[in-house]
């Protein structure tokens, strides 16, 4: 396939009267807020087809492992029936963008980072950063993918219920 110039892009939108991010792609022929539920572009960044996507897949699995991982420690993130939620601040999706898009263009530092980033969907990286198992180049790495999982919400924890003793 031709690797065709692609935006890849930041953006936030409403739908139905709920709010949303989105990190997509998008032709470069076509204006991003051509979409009708889309409102303001905050990141658009011009580049090749293979490239974006392969971006937006580390960028979306950042994203997931975010929010896994809010979920196991039982805080509520709204989940909008599109995109990302309003409850992940602005400047936390910018920099999980950012850093994924200017990570690309180290072929060795990407290839590194996309595999700390698939070890932390299983696994906190913060073990092995302590436990001296990562050296050089890889614990460098593995601290910075690590910060952009660190979120924590302003919102409450749900308590799981408990069922009563009597029934």
């Amino acid at each position: 396939m031709e690797n065709t110039p692609q935006y890849l892009f930041l953006a936030s939108g409403v739908k139905n009267g709920e709010g949303f991010w989105i990190v997509g792609v998008k032709n470069c022929d076509e204006n991003i807020l051509d979409d009708k539920n889309l409102l303001d572009c905050h990141r658009k960044e011009l580049i090749g087809n293979e490239s974006a996507k392969d971006i937006l897949f580390a960028i979306n699995l950042n994203i997931n492992n975010l929010f896994n991982e809010l979920r196991n420690k039982n805080y509520f993130i709204e989940r909008p029936s599109i995109g990302i939620s309003f409850n992940i601040p602005l400047d936390l999706l910018e920099c999980i963008f950012d850093f994924w898009l200017d990570i690309y263009k180290n072929q060795e530092a990407w290839e590194t980072c996309l595999g700390l980033l698939k070890i932390r969907k299983r696994i906190s990286l913060t073990s092995l950063i302590k436990s001296n198992s990562l050296k050089g180049n890889s614990k460098k790495w593995a601290m910075k993918v690590e910060t952009l999982h660190t979120y924590v919400p302003n919102s409450l924890r749900i308590e799981p219920l408990k069922d009563p003793m009597w029934k």
